[in-house]
């Protein structure tokens, strides 16, 4: 049986935490920046974790198993 592909775009916008979380960016920071107030263009720029209602499918798409 041959190999589980990863997927290309999922490897680039998740990373593997030293826990076993993944990491993720969140969404809403490329435009449209003008009618977001500052602290909320500041808390887009901090990167957060992977809900466990998505986690299977993010393990999906990155061949974790």
């Amino acid at each position: 049986m041959p190999k589980m592909k990863s997927n290309g775009s999922a490897k680039k916008r998740f990373q593997i935490t030293g826990s076993g979380e993944f990491k993720r960016k969140k969404a809403y920071a490329s435009h449209i920046l003008t009618k977001k107030s500052q602290k909320r263009k500041r808390n887009l720029r901090k990167s957060t974790l992977v809900d466990k209602a998505d986690l299977r499918s993010v393990k999906r798409l990155l061949a974790q198993g």
